[in-house]
């Protein structure tokens, strides 16, 4: 597949003899840097002061030299490295869409531009390469930079909104993977005793094998069941019975699910200390239902924590453990990483500390396929704080309140003429919330299925406790009217077990939690108004 985007053998024959006052500064170079050694103690001005030393070579020997694509750009712009020393450099750089990796009529592979590809003649000639093998030896020097740059593995976007797009990892960008895992482990207060089920879908997806280095790399046992699509909700139930794991990672509706089951069939299931989750919105509610389940099946107490990642980041981030009820603590980044900068997504420009916007990512590390100030297309409430953190005392880059993604909001045409735009990312957190209310599903149809007729919101719902239906009713009815000015036209109650076959669960990667069943025409995502092309808004996400 890769095999003429990308053929190399690094050389480094031409070896010259280096003078013994570079060979000091090449030992300086080769060492960890604070900021990796101190990446959770830094304080702000000197952690951004280490970033913008390690943007600057990152670009310059890394990026710049091998990248196709920013080699184009810097062009056009009339940058080098040496114009981006420090992070608010950053903004001399243009944004990076998802729209500039897809394939086109005139570049079917245009993702590949985004490839590092080694030139061996550049770092044959490098003070670091040279160094090593007059210490190590060619050959084994050649066998590191082969693995430190050559792409062996790749995850995917989902596509469910655009093509799929593929991104590379090399060796160095898989170490980096264990790395960031380790530290949601270390966050949650790794123990050399956890066991920790994997029930993420098996898929080229980040989720997946993120946690599966999270075990590999960190010498943790793991089992990964590869979701519902592949064990089933009755055998991931076997395989906690089984291995009795004290940690379970997965989305929340697969996870909710199995739980369910498990107390239906009245299992009991001891030892489980934390609970995971990914791919999806956690509100509250969805913390407080997972905890009582788990209580009901034997293991109260439980931790559930909630992640961040997307696979253009190669990486994900977490929580640190916090008390239930308690405002969550943040998503804890890695500054000696990558870089997170808060937009603001109608005139890009950047955000104060503190300030909601889109999520921008820059990384420091990365190999294999690399894109530089990429625009997510998802919304952090509350911005960035460099505080340190009420719960763990750690001091990093935190993002604060809840993450939306724009192409949850849904334009609705609720009146003959009048359009209402709906942010289903709030809605979600809303019905989650609600106290009596299992699992749901909301969809969008038209009136008696007559596509020039007004938009309707179909509410399908299981019951839990002893809420009633009249009484769930006209609580959800209230409450979506005061939150939103919108009132579900049905109402639908279901058994948890037709619920999962709404959702598909098992059957799909992720679970149906909004479907749209209107003409193609008609549910268009919402588009926010014009702005200068450099600067449009992201309006699909993986």
């Amino acid at each position: 597949m890769f095999s003429n985007s990308i053929t190399y053998t690094p050389d480094i024959s031409g070896l010259s003899a280096l003078g013994r006052g570079k060979i000091g500064l090449v030992f300086v170079h080769l060492m960890p840097s604070k900021l990796t050694t101190h990446w959770q103690s830094l304080g702000k001005n000197e952690q951004l002061e280490l970033q913008g030393r390690k943007l600057h070579r990152y670009l310059r020997d890394c990026v710049l030299p091998f990248s196709p694509h920013y080699q184009k750009i810097f062009a056009e712009h009339g940058l080098t490295a040496h114009d981006i020393r420090s992070v608010s450099d950053l903004t001399k750089i243009p944004y990076t869409r998802k729209d500039d990796l897809l394939s086109a009529p005139d570049a079917p592979r245009k993702a590949l531009d985004f490839l590092l590809k080694p030139d061996p003649a550049v770092l044959a000639k490098r003070p670091g390469v040279i160094l090593r093998s007059l210490l190590q030896g060619r050959a084994r020097e050649r066998d590191r930079l082969d693995r430190e740059w050559r792409p062996i593995f790749m995850t995917s976007t989902t596509g469910r909104s655009t093509e799929p797009v593929a991104f590379l990892y090399t060796q160095h960008d898989i170490k980096n993977l264990g790395i960031g895992s380790g530290r949601v482990a270390d966050l949650g207060g790794r123990n050399p005793e956890d066991r920790m089920l994997n029930m993420f879908p098996f898929a080229p997806h980040l989720a997946f094998w993120y946690m599966y280095y999270a075990g590999i790399q960190n010498n943790i046992f793991a089992l990964a069941t590869g979701g519902g699509k592949v064990m089933g909700t009755e055998g991931n139930l076997r395989a906690i019975q089984k291995i009795r794991p004290t940690a379970l990672a997965a989305m929340p509706t697969f996870i909710y699910h199995v739980l369910t089951q498990a107390v239906e069939e009245k299992l009991q299931l001891p030892g489980i200390r934390a609970i995971l989750l990914g791919g999806e919105k956690v509100a509250e509610g969805t913390r407080r239902k997972l905890a009582d389940l788990c209580a009901q099946v034997g293991s109260p107490g439980v931790q559930v924590v909630a992640t961040y990642g997307f696979t253009e980041a190669k990486l994900a981030w977490s929580e640190c453990p916090f008390t239930p009820g308690h405002k969550p603590p943040g998503y804890h980044l890695y500054p000696d990483m990558g870089i997170m900068e808060v937009i603001d997504p109608e005139n890009g420009t950047v955000q104060p500390e503190g300030r909601g916007g889109e999520i921008v990512w820059t990384p420091l590390e990365a190999r294999g396929t690399v894109v530089l100030r990429y625009r997510t297309g998802d919304f952090i409430e509350n911005g960035i704080t460099y505080e340190p953190c009420e719960c763990c005392g750690r001091r990093m880059p935190r993002l604060m309140g809840k993450i939306s993604r724009v192409s949850d909001f849904r334009s609705m045409r609720f009146q003959k003429v009048k359009g209402t735009v709906i942010d289903f990312n709030e809605l979600e957190h809303v019905l989650d919330d609600v106290r009596g209310v299992g699992s749901w599903q909301i969809e969008l149809r038209k009136a008696n299925d007559d596509p020039l007729e007004i938009d309707e919101i179909v509410l399908h719902l299981s019951r839990t406790g002893d809420s009633t239906e009249a009484g769930l009713t006209t609580a959800i009815s209230h409450l979506l009217q005061a939150h939103f000015e919108i009132r579900p036209n049905r109402i639908h109650f279901h058994a948890e077990e037709a619920m999962r076959e709404l959702q598909k669960v098992g059957v799909l990667i992720k679970e149906q939690k909004l479907v749209d069943n209107r003409p193609a025409a008609q549910a268009a995502p919402y588009q926010p108004r014009s702005m200068p092309t450099d600067q449009k808004l992201q309006t699909t996400r993986p």
